[in-house]
């Protein structure tokens, strides 16, 4: 029986299977884009030490001040 509050039902199963919490799943399957690619951002190895830094201060990374780039790079990608 599907889920009324999942957007994408069949993205939330592979989200969960792949290891992602229930509570991320959901979250990224009920994005108004859910199951599409193609975003036009450049890949973060291509961002400054500050871009980044800024891009994890929107998602609220703590530490970011104290981390190099490789860092600020795997938290972004693992928020």
């Amino acid at each position: 029986m599907p889920n009324p509050r999942i957007k994408n039902e069949e993205q939330y199963e592979a989200l969960v299977k792949k290891g992602y919490s229930k509570e991320k799943s959901a979250r990224i399957a009920n994005t108004p884009d859910s199951g599409k690619k193609g975003g036009n951002a450049k890949p973060y190895e291509d961002w400054t030490k500050e871009e980044l830094q800024k891009q994890a201060t929107k998602v609220g990374i703590k530490g970011r001040s104290y981390m190099n780039k490789e860092k600020l790079i795997h938290s972004l990608r693992t928020n």
